[in-house]
């Protein structure tokens, strides 16, 4: 019999179907749920995954459960609902939250599991799709200490980084602050791309001088292999996701009470993005929706670009 604990996941999608991967890959009794995309759960059940009936019968069934999922509403109806985790938790369970929720949403969902003898962790993500199929990827961790001892071996299996942050909660917060760089990031791009279009620099030419600079980076790149390559998969990050962290992020600042325009604007152009149908398209798509904002077809400036 494995002295290795059962590990469940909810939410296989772009992000939890590497990790969940790699947890059975290193020999984990593995319990999966998935939405309405039934090919990430197909792929783990054929490596030998289980399928519980609802979260409450993986609560009953496993040590430690992932959430990859999208919101903090869809995490709290997992924990709470009648067939949720909290209805079927024994004692010790973990309940470790890759999501980026709202940290104050975290917090109150950890004393609810605490009252049931478990475990709340909030473990949100640094990386890709890519990164999460190669086991690549970076966690941000709250939790106790003792808590991060138990569980440091699971997540050694789908990251490559582990930081310890600090108490429940301070995981989302951390996020939330790196979210907060990187979307602004993909808003100030998209206006950078513009109006280079507007004064006759091309998006490619833009793409030559900043990406070998001090201001190029990770993030700039797969931005760039949108609007430059126009590859569609280049940086498979939601619109929609993306006004929902802002948003979470302006929340926090506003309990912190803190003056935070920089957000703020930010996250109007998402939002606009959401409002003109577009949530569904990924981060660096905004540039096609600011260049629409100022009559630039930023298709036909990429083509310009290429001659």
């Amino acid at each position: 019999m494995s002295d290795k604990p059962v590990i469940g996941f909810i939410g296989v999608g772009f992000m939890g179907h590497g990790m969940a991967k790699n947890l059975r890959l290193a020999g984990y009794e593995l319990w999966v749920r998935g939405r309405a995309n039934r090919t990430p759960v197909e792929s783990l059940l054929a490596m030998g995954a289980h399928e519980p009936a609802s979260p409450r019968q993986m609560a009953e069934k496993c040590d430690i459960i992932h959430l990859c999922l999208s919101n903090s509403p869809q995490i709290e109806a997992t924990l709470r609902g009648p067939d949720g985790i909290l209805a079927g938790a024994r004692p010790g369970l973990v309940v470790i939250d890759t999501s980026t929720a709202n940290p104050g949403s975290t917090e109150a969902l950890a004393a609810e599991l605490a009252a049931v003898d478990g475990h709340f962790v909030d473990a949100p993500l640094g990386g890709t799709p890519v990164q999460a199929e190669a086991g690549q990827l970076s966690a941000m961790v709250g939790c106790e200490a003792e808590v991060f001892a138990r569980i440091r071996p699971v997540m050694d299996c789908w990251a490559a980084r582990v930081s310890h942050i600090g108490p429940v909660g301070s995981g989302h917060k951390m996020k939330l602050v790196m979210n907060f760089i990187s979307l602004s990031y993909g808003a100030l791009y998209s206006e950078a791309v513009v109006l280079g279009a507007k004064v006759g620099i091309s998006p490619q030419t833009i793409h030559e001088v900043i990406g070998p600079s001090r201001m190029g980076c990770g993030f700039f790149e797969t931005f760039m292999g949108y609007v430059v390559e126009r590859n569609r998969d280049a940086h498979k990050f939601s619109i929609a996701n993306a006004a929902k962290d802002m948003r979470y992020l302006n929340d926090m600042a506003s309990d912190a009470d803190m003056v935070n325009l920089m957000a703020g604007a930010a996250k109007h152009y998402y939002t606009h993005a959401i409002a003109t149908g577009r949530g569904d398209d990924y981060v660096p798509m905004l540039s096609d929706i600011v260049g629409a904002l100022n009559g630039v077809d930023m298709d036909a400036e990429v083509k310009k670009g290429r001659k």
